[in-house]
């Protein structure tokens, strides 16, 4: 186990991981115990929503089946945020939500050494490295999450650069499939149960656009099909923000095809 000069814990959630007797997959080996639903902070005049731990794009309906995205792995520059953490990952639930299903990719500074990693988490379940997909800064990276019926979902998340794919299932009951999202994020937890400190990682890139992935970014729920922007007035625009109100990260608007943004560090804490 890596030990941070952070002082924050590296502890499993009391909850058992889903299928961790035959998981071939190790927790996270770092201080991250789990991504997290997002943290509501409020809504701008120009109706951008912001959020202590989200930033980028979430679409609203009911009965989500399955949301697709693709970006492609930022570089953390960990000389000018040591001992920070970033996550990017696509997902159903978890904007207005208590579970979420997702998988993504990790940037992350060991100190001042920059670390990369695949995972997947149901949660409130802890988040699972995927041994089996290493990623490195500049892969280009499709994931989905679809719904297979009664209370079973199926992550799925391939490095399209080195053609490593893994895909896990798991049963998540009460699990609201009111939103999906295509987000960058300030992962949980420390010692004092707060957000970590935000890597700089420069600028995230998500969807077709970008990837040239197909497909990317998409949702589909039980009236809408399609790409972020089908989803009109239920396209929700996340902006991450600190304590003090400061923008931490900020999303582009959508291109004109309505698959693509990107994301724009802005700070640490």
């Amino acid at each position: 186990m890596r030990v941070t000069t952070l002082g924050v814990l590296f502890v499993l959630a009391a909850l058992p991981a889903f299928g961790q007797a035959d998981n071939p997959d190790q927790p996270l080996p770092v201080a991250i115990n789990h991504t997290h639903p997002m943290i509501f902070h409020g809504v701008r005049p120009d109706g951008t929503v912001e959020s202590t731990n989200w930033s980028g794009y979430a679409v609203t309906g009911s009965s989500f089946t399955s949301a697709k995205g693709s970006w492609i792995v930022p570089s953390v520059n960990c000389s000018a945020t040591p001992n920070s953490y970033s996550a990017f990952w696509v997902g159903i639930d978890g904007y207005s939500s208590d579970s979420v299903e997702q998988t993504g990719t990790i940037s992350w500074c060991d100190g001042s050494s920059a670390q990369y990693y695949a995972w997947y988490e149901f949660y409130p379940n802890p988040s699972y490295e995927i041994t089996s997909v290493p990623v490195s800064p500049g892969n280009v990276i499709s994931a989905s999450v679809t719904f297979n019926g009664g209370s079973s979902f199926t992550t799925t998340i391939t490095n399209e650069t080195t053609g490593h794919s893994y895909s896990k299932t798991a049963t998540v009951r009460g699990a609201a499939r009111s939103s999906a999202e295509w987000i960058a994020e300030a992962p949980c937890c420390t010692s004092s149960g707060g957000i970590l400190p935000l890597s700089d990682f420069g600028t995230a890139y998500f969807g077709k656009d970008y990837t040239d992935i197909s497909g990317t970014n998409d949702a589909t729920d039980s009236s809408t099909s399609g790409a972020i922007s089908a989803f009109g007035s239920d396209v929700q625009e996340i902006i991450m923000i600190d304590s003090s109100g400061n923008d931490k990260a900020v999303p582009s608007s959508l291109t004109s095809d309505g698959t693509s943004f990107d994301v724009v560090w802005k700070r640490e804490n």
